[in-house]
């Protein structure tokens, strides 16, 4: 791509600590607090101060001093977080206010959030359209869009800018994570909640209506949850005991019951009962689950290979991913359609949907198997020639408006039209590419209209 630079070679002895999937892109984070980014850029998510693809991992230089210590990936934008500044950025789409920054534009760069300054975070969840975050003293905090009542703060009115979800003062929280509309939590004594969006009981909370504030999900067993993942409309925790449940929207098999039945409260993924699961991710439609043994299964829509068996037939229930012998995952994140793993021995593997360079391969090609990540494993390239993006300053002036950028255009005309945002203009989707299937009616397809 145009502007990069080769990083310096005294900092080339880097591995991968953590990575986290979008919709369309994903991010890593490097021991030395360097941060990659890869896939579609449309919407500024890559944070290279352009529009364009990366189909290689490309450091994002406007964050080289920032001691990043966390990465969270929405489906179109992303966030980080530096616990030596206490500092939380965010870069990408901007419609709703889910940057936080008090407007809806977009981002082509890092910022810090004003708002969220000084305030030492444990975690950040990001979803669709909305993020939150939890202090260490496990107060929460959301912004973005509200439609359904996702941000937990009592109305359905979108919040531009960080607010405190009042409904949880004095009880801390452990853990968030957040769907397309729809928020979940376990607090510190093990107890679930869900609000937002709960058409297909996505919430745990046995019926099918939207919250507007956090309800207290039914004691399920006499469980204490540790763990909680958000796919798209469906819900994922796990139990102090290491039991797998999952409930809410289940067409494509994603709740791995070995049916396509919806569930409106927590239930146990039978196939994993004798597996102490440690780790879990929630994609559009599939599901990724770690066990204690660094095995990882999984299950759903694998219409582009996300479940990473070798076929694209959906599963409905947990199937050993293939193609790790001789590996350990330590850590897994779910895209919207594709998935990316590290491995106890620093390697990085994708798998899933690749047309926009999001598997890190240097292609656009869906794969249904992992797949090395050259670029960043230990037993590949190791970080040693990552190249750099040219933009180096996180308060340049790349800000743009909604209205600046984006037009209505009808559905019929989005396919025509072209995808070089140098040229002319491209197409952009607020919930998936348009040649994907289901695609919900009520999507509004969007055209940039130059920068």
């Amino acid at each position: 791509m145009e502007d990069t630079k080769m990083v310096n070679s005294d900092r080339a002895q880097r591995r991968v600590l953590y990575v986290s999937a979008g919709a369309s892109h994903t991010v890593c984070l490097l021991s030395g607090d360097d941060v990659c980014s890869w896939g579609r850029g449309e919407d500024g998510q890559l944070g290279h101060g352009d529009a364009e693809e990366r189909h290689l991992p490309t450091i994002i230089s406007s964050l080289g001093d920032c001691e990043i210590s966390s990465i969270t990936c929405g489906a179109d934008h992303t966030t980080a977080y530096s616990d030596s500044t206490r500092t939380v950025y965010s870069w990408g789409w901007g419609d709703f206010g889910r940057l936080g920054h008090g407007n809806s534009s977009d981002l082509f760069i890092p910022h810090p959030i004003k708002a969220l300054k000084g305030i030492e975070f444990k975690q950040i969840a990001c979803g669709d359209s909305h993020c939150l975050a939890i202090t260490t003293d496990g107060e929460v905090h959301s912004w973005g869009r509200n439609q359904n009542g996702q941000l937990g703060l009592g109305h359905n009115e979108d919040s531009l800018v960080p607010r405190k979800v009042v409904a949880f003062e004095g009880i801390p929280v452990k853990m968030l994570a957040a769907g397309a509309e729809h928020t979940a939590a376990v607090t510190e004594c093990g107890k679930l909640y869900g609000w937002g969006w709960g058409r297909y009981g996505n919430l745990g909370l046995g019926d099918r209506n939207d919250r507007l504030v956090p309800g207290e999900v039914a004691p399920v067993n006499n469980e204490k949850f540790t763990l909680v993942a958000c796919g798209w409309r469906h819900t994922i925790t796990v139990a102090e005991s290491g039991n797998l449940y999952t409930f809410g929207w289940s067409k494509y098999g994603q709740l791995g019951h070995g049916d396509y039945l919806d569930h409106l409260v927590p239930h146990q993924v039978g196939g994993l009962k004798d597996k102490p699961i440690i780790q879990i991710s929630g994609g559009w439609r599939h599901t990724v689950a770690l066990d204690d043994a660094g095995r990882l299964y999984g299950w759903g829509w694998n219409k582009f290979g996300q479940v990473g068996v070798g076929n694209n037939d959906d599963q409905p229930s947990p199937q050993l991913v293939k193609n790790l012998d001789g590996e350990k995952v330590k850590q897994v994140s779910c895209g919207w359609r594709h998935t990316v793993c590290i491995t106890e021995k620093g390697n990085v593997f994708s798998w899933g949907r690749g047309t926009s360079g999001q598997l890190g391969h240097g292609d656009a090609v869906d794969r249904s198997l992992p797949k090395r990540i050259e670029a960043l494993s230990a037993d590949g390239l190791a970080c040693q020639e990552l190249k750099s993006s040219g933009t180096t300053s996180s308060t340049a002036s790349h800000w743009i408006s909604p209205s600046e950028r984006y037009a209505v255009v009808p559905v019929e005309t989005v396919r025509s039209l072209s995808r070089n945002l140098h040229q002319n203009a491209s197409v952009g989707e607020s919930q998936v590419h348009s040649s994907d299937g289901s695609v919900p009616d009520t999507d509004v397809k969007r055209a940039r209209t130059g920068l």
